[in-house]
């Protein structure tokens, strides 16, 4: 998670994006949970590979991890150097059984993950498998090759960013080659030259496909994303008890995270709205409001509205980022 996630600016100027809510919950901690729900073990620890991000950021992610009964670690990819690199900052952590995961992307899975398997590589099927770097299966349903972003039809497997390894120490020994020896892809070292390496010495990879496959990358992915997200929330989970609402309609499913006062209006399909957050007299659909945020006499949809923002006016497509005012 160290990269600067220029795509989501304004919201990532302030909070790196996998801190990001997804109704009431960050990016990153929905991607540990999902991660978690495919494991019959429990997770030890988490190691967070991020840039130059603060103490309080720092604290957050600890507080995640804890909550998660898992031991935090953290590791700072000074340089952008690639997949690779990023995963061989954690190289004390390489050892045993290890998922990686890119920590933009979120997930909806109905497997358990078969640990017996050397490793095991999520993905997802696709419509338009030349924009992904894909797998092709041999007979066996085992991986017989890594292609990035195939010209001609191979496989409509596409490598989602998840990855399950037995013996991740030999996931590191590989990046830890290509490093010693300088073997880069334009000028990154690249998470599948080492799969494809250890495939060819016999490392036996298998996929397991996702039900779905929910990118952030941008405000409008992000927003489709929190759609997604609220569409398998229980009931239980959408409205806090202590949110205030008069003379108004929740249109399900929404998230209203606790102390949000909301005042004749309308609010959802598919709108989260974070805590101590004020709405009045507004038509608000498939957006994310996040918190202390005070939003009058407004009509919009597929938005994302930062923390501590003002805003009084008629707009009809939002993407604002922290302590804006607009009148």
């Amino acid at each position: 998670m160290a990269g600067m996630g220029t795509r989501l600016r304004p919201h990532t100027l302030t909070t790196p994006k996998p801190l990001l809510p997804i109704a009431g919950k960050s990016i990153v901690q929905r991607l540990i949970e999902e991660a978690g729900s495919v494991l019959d073990t429990k997770i030890d620890e988490i190691a967070f590979i991020i840039g130059d991000f603060s103490d309080e950021v720092k604290q957050n992610l600890t507080n995640i991890a804890k909550n998660y009964g898992a031991t935090p670690k953290f590791y700072t990819q000074h340089d952008p150097l690639g997949t690779a690199h990023a995963i061989y900052c954690a190289k004390d952590s390489l050892h045993g059984e290890v998922i990686v995961a890119f920590a933009d992307t979120l997930f909806k899975a109905n497997f358990k993950l078969d640990t017996q398997i050397d490793s095991i590589i999520w993905t997802k099927e696709v419509e338009n498998p030349n924009q992904y770097g894909v797998v092709k299966l041999d007979n066996e349903g085992f991986i017989t090759d890594f292609i990035e972003k195939p010209k001609e039809f191979v496989s409509n497997q596409a490598i989602v960013g998840i990855y399950y390894f037995k013996q991740a120490e030999k996931l590191r020994d590989e990046i830890k080659y290509l490093i010693d020896n300088k073997i880069v892809v334009g000028t990154e070292y690249q998470l599948t030259t080492a799969l494809e390496n250890l495939k060819n010495k016999n490392y036996k990879f298998r996929t397991q496909t996702l039900t779905e496959w929910l990118d952030c990358g941008n405000k409008d992915i992000t927003v489709n994303t929190n759609q997604r997200i609220l569409h398998h929330l229980p009931k239980n989970e959408l409205v806090n008890k202590s949110a205030k609402i008069t003379n108004s309609v929740i249109n399900e499913p929404c998230f209203i995270a606790e102390n949000v006062v909301i005042e004749n209006s309308v609010i959802g399909p598919y709108v989260s709205v974070e805590k101590n957050t004020i709405i009045k007299n507004s038509n608000i659909q498939n957006s994310i409001i996040q918190e202390n945020t005070t939003i009058e006499n407004q009509i919009f949809a597929n938005s994302m509205i930062g923390n501590f923002v003002q805003l009084i006016g008629k707009i009809p497509d939002y993407s604002i980022g922290d302590y804006t005012l607009i009148k």
